[in-house]
């Protein structure tokens, strides 16, 4: 692992297609927000869930604050190449 940071985006907010910096996790830690992947996926992540972007190339993603809570998150940069056993 390389580093950890929080930040937090005002409820209501959105943010349109872009990829991730580096493989990450993203561990929602307040707030609801839905998630869609450019190959048409959409999925709700909610406090306490893990994602794993690795969409660092492409078209990436774009996800939309869904609840009235801002949403805090903690982002866990990972060594590349990383692989999950």
């Amino acid at each position: 692992m390389k580093i950890a940071r929080f930040e937090e985006t005002a409820a209501g907010s959105s943010l349109d297609w872009h990829t991730a910096p580096c493989e990450q996790f993203v561990i929602t830690l307040s707030g609801t927000l839905e998630f869609t992947t450019r190959d048409g996926e959409t999925f709700v992540l909610r406090p306490g869930e893990i994602l794993l972007a690795s969409d660092t190339t492409g078209s990436g993603h774009r996800w939309r604050l869904i609840d009235d809570k801002p949403w805090r998150r903690l982002y866990v940069e990972l060594a590349t190449p990383f692989a999950l056993p």
